[in-house]
C-alpha cells in the first residue's frame, strides 16, 4: 500500500465535509448542547502557530462532543476593528475596510487548511455593518437603562498629530509616531457603569469552578475589593482633606500626606505655584495607564502645607503631591506609613522622611526592631502607637475606626480598585457611538429606526485629528427630538465592546434583533471557551459585565458568559542570531541549518548563535508559517504535534524533528489500517475472546475509557499517549487474532484519532470499507466487563531504595502483599537474612520496608 498522501487526502475530505454541510449547527430535540468557542482572531493577514494550537484544541473538543451525540455550536468570526487597519490607512493610503476584508479572506483560507469543524455559515466580522448596527442598538439600550454615561476624563494627547493616543502608544512619555511629549488632556468620554456590578462580579468568581484559579485570582485582584476608612486631616490652610486607607492601624507611623497630581487641591495650589504646575505636567507625561503610573520612578513635591494628625494636634505632617497616588482610587489622597508599605518607604527614603515601625513581629522588642529598605507587611503587635500598643492589627483597625467615627472624622467603607469602563475612542475605524449632540436638547440617542450609524466610505486619514470629526458632511444631522441642527458623536467604541458580546450573536447571527432571545437562552453560557492568558482580565471581565447589562435590558437570562475557561500555553521556538549582543541580527528558522549539533547560516560555514526557545514573535524572527509546515507534513501531523507530549496549559516548543515524528505516526496508523488482513466485514459482532484476542479487546476498551475521560477534561496529551498504547497493542497482537476483534480494535483506533487527525481518520474509515463519514460516526463506548484489572504491579523499596516490584491481585489483602514483597529477590538480598524492622503497605501503590 502506498504512503498516506496528505496533500491529496486533506483537500478531498475538507471538500466533502463542506459538500455535505457536516459541521453546520443542528439542534435536534432531546440532545444535550455543547457550545465550544475559541477566542476569535484579529485579521492581521496571516495565522501563526499559536492560532493553530488554539483552534486545534477547540476543534478536537467540538468533534469529540459531536461524536458523543451533542448538539454542537462551534462558530468562527473576526475581531476586525482596531488600530492596525487605521495605521495602514494613514501610512499606506489604503482603505481600512478593504485591507481588513482582504486579510480575513487570506486567514480564512489558511484556517481551512487545518481542517476545522467550524460552522462557517455563522461567520461574521465585527466591522460588518450588520454586526455593529446591533451593537449600536445595545449601546442605546444600555443608555436607557442607566448603564452608560458621559463625563470628562483624561486622555493622552499628542500635540503634533492632534490625536488621542492609547496607553500603549505612549513610549517613555512621547507619542509613538510623532515623538512629541504627550500631554494629558480632559475630554468628554463615554463610560459603562461596570462598577455597579463590582461586588457581583467579585462574588460570582467563586461559582466559576471550571475556570483556572490563576485567572480568577487575576480578576479578583483587578476588581480589588478592600475594606478601609475614609477620614479627614485638618490642613494648615484651614481646609479639611479626606483620605482613604486600608491600614488605619498604622496611623501613628504616618510621616506624610500625599495628593494625586489630579486632585482638586493640587490643581488649586498649582494655579499660584508655577513649580508645582510644572511638576504636575511632568507627572502627566507618563500617560493615563494605571500600570505606567504605578511603576514610574517615585516623584514628589512639597506643597508647603501641613496636615494635623487626627489624634495629636501638635503633630504636623507635610502635604506632598506624589505621582503614584491615583485620583481614581479612594479619594485621591493618602497618608504615608513608610515602615509598612514599600511604595511609601521608597518615597520616604528618597525625600528623607521619618520611618517609624508601628507593627512589630510578635515577641520582638519594638526598640530593637528597625526597617531597612524593605517594608514590614507581616502580622504582629502594635507598638509606638499610644492607645493601640499591644493590639493585633485587626483589633487596632477596629479601635482606630471607632475613635474616628465617634469624633465624626471618618467612616468605615468598602472600596474597589475597579473603575468604570472608559469606552470612547477618538478613532475612525471602529463602531460609531450612536448619539447626537443638540445645542437645545443635549445628548440624544439615535432612534432605532435611524440605525445603523454607518461609517462613511470616503474617510480621509491624512488629516490631523479624527477623520470622522473632520469629515465635511458625516457628522451634521438633524436632532431627532427637536428637528434642529445637531452633530453626531464622532467617537467610536473601544474594540473590547466588539468582543464583549460576539459569543451571544453567534447563537443566531441571522436575526434582525441584536439577539435571538430563545437561541441565546438555549445555547448560553458557552460551555468551553479557549484562549490566551493575556485576555484573563479585561476581555473576560468586560464580557462578564456586558452579559449582566444585556440581562438587565432583557436580552439574555444568564449572568455568566463562559461556564468553562481554558487558557492554552504559547508556542515557542529556538531563536537564532548572527552574533551575541547588540550586533547580532535575528535570523528566521528558514535561514539556518543544523550540522553536528551546531547552527550555521544556510549554505555557508558561518556559525550562528542558537538562543533559548521563546514565544514565537516577529521581532525575533523565530516564527514558523503554518502553511509551509502543513505543506511539508500535512495538517494532521501538525495537529497531532500541537496536542501531544506537552500539557495543553503549558508552553510547547515547536521543532521540525517533532513534526517529523508526528508524520511518521500518521504513516504508521495508515499502514496498520490499510495493510490489515483477515478482517471481518463491517458490522460483524464480536464473540467470546480469549488469549491474545481478549488482551486486544481489553486494550481497546481501556483506551476508549481513558481517551473519553481525557478529552472531556482537555488532557489532550494524555489522550495521545493512550492512543499510542492502543496502536502498540494492535501491532503486538499480530495477524492471527480473530477478524472481528481486529476490526473492533482498528475501528476504535480510527474513531479515537478522528477528533485529532480528522483527515487521516476519514481515509482510514474508508479503507476499512465504510461509505459514511467517520465525522458522523458515534463515539465508541467502553464495555465495563473489559475494564476490570486482573493484576496490578507495585514497587517494593528497602530503606527508600527500589529493590523490585510485585504483581498482585487488585484486592489482595495486606498479609498477601507483605509476603510477596518479602519474597522478592532484591528484598531478600537487601535484608541479608535479617528480619525487617517495619513493613509499610500503601494499598495498590507501594511497599516500604525498613531494614
Amino acid at each position: 500500500m502506498a504512503r498516506y498522501n496528505a496533500k491529496e487526502s486533506e483537500p478531498r475530505w475538507q471538500a466533502e465535509w463542506e459538500r455535505r454541510q457536516t459541521f453546520v449547527t443542528r439542534e435536534e430535540p432531546g440532545k444535550p448542547k455543547a457550545y465550544v468557542l475559541e477566542m476569535f482572531p484579529y485579521p492581521s493577514g496571516r495565522i501563526h502557530m499559536g492560532h493553530v494550537r488554539n483552534y486545534t484544541m477547540g476543534d478536537c473538543l467540538a468533534r469529540f462532543r459531536r461524536a458523543q451525540g451533542f448538539n454542537v455550536l462551534h462558530p468562527m468570526g473576526w475581531d476586525a476593528f482596531g488600530l492596525p487597519a487605521e495605521n495602514a490607512a494613514r501610512d499606506k493610503g489604503v482603505d481600512p475596510r478593504g485591507w481588513t476584508y482582504d486579510n480575513i479572506k487570506a486567514m480564512r483560507r489558511e484556517l481551512k487548511l487545518i481542517g476545522l469543524a467550524i460552522d462557517w455559515s455563522r461567520e461574521f466580522a465585527t466591522c460588518d455593518v450588520e454586526y455593529y448596527a446591533k451593537q449600536q442598538k445595545l449601546f442605546t439600550d444600555f443608555y436607557r437603562n442607566d448603564l452608560v454615561y458621559r463625563r470628562e476624563a483624561d486622555v493622552n494627547w499628542d500635540p503634533v498629530d492632534h490625536t488621542v493616543l492609547a496607553n500603549e502608544q505612549v513610549i517613555d512619555g512621547r507619542g509613538w509616531r510623532s515623538g512629541a511629549l504627550v500631554e494629558r488632556k480632559k475630554l468628554s468620554q463615554w463610560f459603562f457603569k461596570i462598577t455597579d456590578y463590582s461586588e457581583d462580579l467579585l462574588a460570582a468568581l467563586d461559582t466559576l469552578d471550571r475556570w483556572p484559579e490563576k485567572v480568577r485570582l487575576m480578576q479578583k485582584n483587578w476588581i480589588g475589593r478592600s475594606e478601609g476608612m475614609r477620614f479627614t486631616f485638618d490642613l494648615s490652610n484651614g481646609e479639611r482633606l479626606e483620605v482613604f486607607s486600608t491600614r488605619p492601624d498604622t496611623l501613628f507611623g504616618a510621616s506624610f500626606v500625599a495628593l494625586s497630581p489630579d486632585h482638586p487641591l493640587t490643581e488649586q495650589l498649582a494655579k499660584s505655584d508655577p513649580k508645582l504646575q510644572a511638576f504636575v505636567e511632568e507627572c502627566r507625561r507618563v500617560g493615563t495607564a494605571e500600570e505606567a503610573i504605578e511603576t514610574a520612578p517615585k516623584m514628589g513635591f512639597d506643597t508647603g502645607l501641613t496636615a494635623q494628625h487626627p489624634f495629636d494636634a501638635s503633630w504636623k505632617l507635610p502635604v506632598m503631591v506624589a505621582n503614584f497616588v491615583l485620583m481614581g482610587y479612594g479619594t485621591g489622597a493618602i497618608f504615608g506609613c513608610p515602615a509598612h508599605d514599600q511604595r511609601d518607604l521608597d518615597f520616604a527614603r528618597k525625600y528623607s522622611l521619618p520611618v517609624l515601625p508601628v507593627v512589630v513581629p510578635e515577641g520582638t522588642d519594638p526598640k530593637a526592631f528597625d526597617v531597612g529598605n524593605e517594608a514590614y507587611t507581616g502580622p504582629g503587635k502594635l507598638a509606638n502607637s499610644r492607645f493601640l500598643d499591644g493590639m493585633d492589627v485587626d483589633a487596632a483597625k477596629a479601635a482606630v475606626a471607632k475613635r474616628l467615627e465617634d469624633e465624626g472624622r471618618g467612616t468605615r467603607t468598602v472600596n474597589y480598585r475597579l473603575r468604570d469602563w472608559l469606552a470612547s475612542r477618538q478613532r475612525a475605524w471602529g463602531c460609531p457611538v450612536p448619539m447626537i449632540h443638540c445645542p437645545k436638547c443635549g445628548v440624544v440617542p439615535v432612534p432605532d429606526a435611524d440605525l445603523p450609524v454607518a461609517l462613511p466610505d470616503d474617510l480621509d486619514f491624512s488629516v490631523q485629528g479624527s477623520p470622522l470629526d473632520k469629515h465635511p458632511t458625516w457628522k451634521h444631522v438633524k436632532c431627532p427630538t427637536c428637528g434642529g441642527d445637531a452633530v453626531r458623536d464622532t467617537d467610536t467604541l473601544d474594540t473590547f465592546v466588539d468582543s464583549a458580546w460576539y459569543f451571544v450573536r453567534f447563537c443566531d447571527p441571522f436575526t434582525s434583533d441584536p439577539v435571538n432571545r430563545e437561541a441565546a437562552n438555549r445555547w448560553l453560557p458557552v460551555d468551553q471557551y479557549i484562549g490566551g492568558i493575556e485576555h484573563a482580565i479585561l476581555h473576560l471581565l468586560y464580557a462578564r459585565f456586558f452579559v449582566r447589562g444585556m440581562k438587565k435590558c432583557g436580552y439574555v437570562n444568564v449572568d455568566e458568559p463562559f461556564a468553562g475557561l481554558f487558557t492554552q500555553g504559547m508556542v515557542c521556538h529556538e531563536t537564532y542570531r548572527t552574533a551575541e549582543g547588540a550586533n547580532g541580527v535575528w535570523l528566521e528558522p528558514s535561514e539556518i541549518e543544523k550540522r553536528g549539533g551546531k547552527g550555521y547560516l544556510k549554505g555557508s560555514d558561518q556559525e550562528i548563535v542558537v538562543g533559548p526557545s521563546e514565544k514565537m514573535s516577529k521581532s525575533k524572527k523565530n516564527v514558523v508559517a503554518p502553511e509551509v509546515i502543513i505543506d511539508i507534513f500535512g495538517a494532521d501531523a501538525v495537529r497531532w504535534f500541537m496536542l501531544s507530549d506537552t500539557p495543553p496549559e503549558r508552553d510547547i516548543d515547536w521543532s521540525e524533528e517533532g513534526a517529523e515524528g508526528c508524520w511518521r505516526f500518521v504513516q504508521r496508523i495508515w499502514r496498520q489500517v490499510s495493510e490489515a488482513e483477515g478482517l471481518a466485514k463491517p458490522g460483524t459482532a464480536v464473540g467470546e475472546a480469549a488469549g491474545t484476542a481478549l488482551d486486544l479487546r481489553r486494550a481497546t476498551h481501556r483506551a476508549i475509557a481513558a481517551v473519553t475521560e481525557d478529552l472531556a477534561a482537555l488532557r489532550f496529551n494524555r489522550a495521545v499517549a493512550r492512543i499510542y498504547e492502543l496502536s502498540n497493542a494492535v501491532q503486538g497482537a499480530g495477524t492471527d487474532v480473530d477478524g472481528a476483534v481486529k476490526r473492533e480494535a482498528l475501528e476504535t483506533l480510527v474513531k479515537l484519532i478522528a477528533p485529532m487527525m480528522p483527515h487521516l481518520a476519514e481515509s482510514c474509515w474508508e479503507a476499512l470499507g465504510h461509505t459514511s463519514l467517520v465525522a458522523e460516526a458515534p463515539w465508541p463506548r467502553a464495555e465495563a466487563a473489559l475494564l476490570a484489572v486482573d493484576a496490578i504491579t507495585i514497587a517494593v523499596q528497602v530503606n527508600g531504595k527500589r529493590r523490585g516490584e510485585i504483581t498482585i491481585a487488585p484486592d489482595a489483602d495486606e498479609a498477601t502483599v507483605r509476603e510477596a514483597a518479602l519474597a522478592t529477590e532484591g528484598v531478600v538480598r537487601a535484608l541479608e537474612g535479617k528480619a525487617p524492622k517495619k513493613v509499610i503497605v500503601v494499598p495498590k501503590r507501594i511497599v516500604n520496608i525498613v531494614a
